[in-house]
């Protein structure tokens, strides 16, 4: 027997349905033997669910594309196992799928899949490790983000203004990046707003003081 599914989304136009639906028809599937879902969600398939259920040794379920059949890779090798151990034949009618020969053991496909996932999982995480160490290398920091304490924010300014230590190398040694250190102080040491606010001192308090000094030094000068 000859089984078909189709899978469109809310959002497909009306053609999209058509289409899979009239290549089912002239492969041979009966309407009756058509299960179809409809949904925005890829993993919702109640109707792929029951089409497989009914699936018998001998059958053959046919599919007009590949990627309307499962929504990642595990869920397609999923699928294929499910039929392969129930001895049914699969078709794919258009796209590289439709190269695949439905006599072929698809026990052969399944181990194709994985080994080219693992593969390219393994490709992929080289890939990132190398990324990382060449961040590192240029003096990337990784892991969480530190957070700006008032102790290590006043060792970083006695080493601003008191060593010849470079302002990235000083950022570095507490953990912060050049541009995460200059959230807090200047290039001369002295501490912005946030830098203030971190030391207990806020904006108004040091705006206070200078009016304090400034008065003095009028009254020294009268």
């Amino acid at each position: 027997m000859l089984v078909g599914y189709l899978w469109t989304s809310a959002s497909d136009a009306q053609s999209q349905y058509d289409q899979q639906y009239q290549a089912l028809i002239d492969a041979g599937v009966t309407t009756d033997q058509i299960y179809r879902d409809n949904c925005l969600r890829r993993e919702e398939r109640p109707q792929l669910e029951q089409c497989l259920a009914i699936l018998k040794p001998g059958d053959m379920l046919l599919v007009c594309h590949l990627e309307r059949l499962a929504d990642s890779r595990t869920h397609l090798i999923e699928t294929l196992r499910s039929l392969q151990q129930r001895n049914v034949q699969f078709k794919v009618l258009s796209g590289k799928g439709s190269e695949l020969a439905p006599d072929l053991d698809l026990g052969i496909i399944i181990t194709v899949i994985e080994a080219i996932t693992e593969m390219e999982g393994k490709i992929g995480m080289q890939a990132s490790v190398a990324g990382v160490e060449a961040a590192r290398a240029r003096g990337q920091a990784f892991g969480p983000k530190r957070k700006m304490t008032a102790d290590t924010l006043r060792q970083a300014i006695d080493l601003i203004q008191n060593s010849d230590m470079n302002f990235g190398d000083i950022a570095k040694q507490f953990g912060f990046t050049r541009a995460g250190l200059y959230n807090y102080v200047n290039g001369d040491g002295s501490p912005k707003p946030s830098g203030r606010k971190l030391l207990g001192e806020s904006s108004s308090d040091c705006d206070a003081s200078m009016d304090v000094d400034e008065g003095s030094s009028s009254s020294t000068n009268l």
